[in-house]
């Protein structure tokens, strides 16, 4: 008989309304190593290193400018308290579960202002930057309704001509894989920014298991090549070039990839489930099914600790979302929610 998952309580230092305070951060990392310290102590947890089925949680995104409405591009869904529930429920879930979590991975969506799909990248007939949320075709750009930023070109230093050639040959690129279309998105988790940082709620969670645990909780960082999207922590959306050499920079990252597999469970959560969790999923599966598709059986994802992009008055992208956690769970990986007891899903 396997082993009973052993569960705790809610910290003291736990408060859900800080899953809706943007401003809500870890002061001071001494004190809350001191409270995980004393934690542990109390319910005699284990060092996560000897653990002997090891659960990898993986958190994708939950960053300030995706968890709340003042944030840069909030993942609202349709509810309108999409990331603010999916956070609350997530953090509870670590706490809850901490003696069975092995290692805590957070991504870091991270970009600066000149990349391909942010607005400052393009000039459309007029001269001027054309607005976030704007939706360009290969097409566009072929007809001249939209040219790349000469400023973009130099900071990267390549000809105009080859940057407006790369960009024409990215919207092909996207267009042929069935995905989406070049969407300018408002800028977010600029490097530096207050918006880039996890949201503190989530961000104590993991310190707290970190040091509970002794566990390292390194996060992955993603996002930054300027010729293409990265929705997945594991590889770009685009990673050639129209000449066919590939786009500097662009690189599977394998060695996530095999971390996460070498786990015993593998469970994920994050922002947005239509966006960078769908795509990081995909690529996951895709590795899977190459390697042994029974290995989609370690993998758990905690619907109620995600929500989908919706922007008001513009794209609801729910459905999509849903249709994709059900090609995931056809294709062999659990769809769970967190307040039921592990043990039932595992």
């Amino acid at each position: 008989m396997a082993k009973q998952i052993q569960t705790l309580p809610l910290p003291e230092l736990f408060r859900p309304e800080h899953a809706e305070q943007a401003g809500f951060r870890v002061r001071d990392t001494s004190e809350l190593q001191q409270q995980a310290v004393d934690w542990r102590k109390r319910h005699q947890l284990s060092a996560s290193g000897g653990d002997k089925r090891r659960i990898h949680l993986l958190v994708i995104d939950a960053q300030v400018d995706f968890s709340f409405p003042e944030g840069a591009l909030y993942v609202a869904g349709r509810s309108g308290r999409g990331a603010i529930e999916a956070n609350r429920r997530l953090v509870e879930f670590i706490y809850t579960n901490l003696p069975a979590l092995t290692e805590i991975t957070c991504t870091l969506d991270t970009h600066l202002p000149y990349q391909i799909f942010f607005p400052v990248a393009h000039l459309d007939e007029t001269g001027e930057h054309p607005a976030p949320h704007t939706v360009i075709s290969a097409e566009d750009y072929r007809r001249g309704r939209f040219r790349p930023n000469p400023a973009m070109a130099r900071q990267l230093g390549v000809d105009p001509v080859w940057l407006q050639r790369q960009f024409v040959h990215y919207c092909e690129q996207l267009e042929a894989a069935g995905k989406y279309q070049l969407y300018l998105w408002p800028y977010h988790c600029l490097l530096g920014s207050d918006g880039h940082r996890l949201s503190g709620i989530v961000e104590q969670s993991v310190r707290f298991h970190s040091f509970a645990r002794g566990a390292g909780d390194i996060p992955e960082i993603k996002g930054g090549n300027p010729l293409s999207e990265r929705y997945s922590v594991f590889k770009e959306e685009v990673t050639t070039c129209f000449d066919g050499r590939p786009i500097p920079g662009a690189q599977k990252n394998t060695r996530f990839i095999k971390t996460l597999l070498d786990a015993d469970v593998v469970l994920l959560a994050g922002l947005a489930s239509s966006h960078c969790v769908k795509e990081s999923i995909a690529d996951l599966l895709s590795d899977i099914r190459v390697q042994d598709p029974a290995l989609a059986q370690k993998v758990y994802i905690l619907r109620d600790c995600t929500a989908p992009v919706v922007i008001p008055g513009g794209p609801d992208f729910t459905d999509d979302a849903e249709r994709a956690l059900q090609d995931f769970q056809r294709a062999g990986m659990h769809l769970v929610t967190s307040t039921d007891p592990m043990e039932s899903w595992l």
